[in-house]
């Protein structure tokens, strides 16, 4: 079963698909076109992958961050594209993937990245691909493929994802 993860994000959106493909989307425009150029490229990698599902970071509300209102618009639009077209999608929290991935909710990037490192022997310098590989993962484990094999304490944050 093909999975697709997607850590949103305006300047850098990482993705990873259980078919071997990883990379980042980066745009190169501001505004209405930026947010049009990242839900474009999105659609393009469900053309190519064909998911049966797709999971994404959910937004992070809260603290110091000020893209919330941009980074909202994007999920909204991207989520209306994707229900638009019938494809299958869930959101993560932020503190459940960095539970799934480290065992701590509070988890920094390169906690995130260490974990893959150590976990698969993977070391992705891009904490958007890192935080899409993880995703990919949460989806993989939740479908019972599961990849790698976490202690119940990682796998816990499975149970904060509404799964449809």
């Amino acid at each position: 079963m093909t999975v697709l993860a997607l850590d949103l994000s305006l300047t850098a959106t990482g993705h990873c698909s259980s078919d071997g493909a990883i990379g980042t989307i980066i745009p190169k425009t501001k505004g209405t076109a930026r947010i049009v150029f990242i839900v474009d490229e999105v659609l393009d990698e469900v053309h190519r992958s064909k998911p049966k599902l797709i999971i994404m970071e959910d937004i992070p509300f809260g603290g110091r961050n000020n893209a919330a209102g941009p980074l909202a618009m994007l999920h909204g639009a991207l989520r209306y594209m994707l229900h638009d077209r019938g494809c299958p999608f869930v959101t993560v929290p932020p503190a459940s993937l960095k539970k799934y991935a480290t065992g701590k909710g509070n988890a920094t990037k390169p906690d995130m990245r260490m974990a893959l490192f150590q976990r698969h022997g993977l070391d992705l310098r891009d904490d958007n691909q890192v935080d899409a590989w993880w995703l990919m993962h949460m989806a993989l484990d939740h479908l019972g493929e599961p990849i790698i094999v976490l202690p119940k304490t990682h796998r816990d944050a499975l149970a904060k994802v509404e799964w449809e």
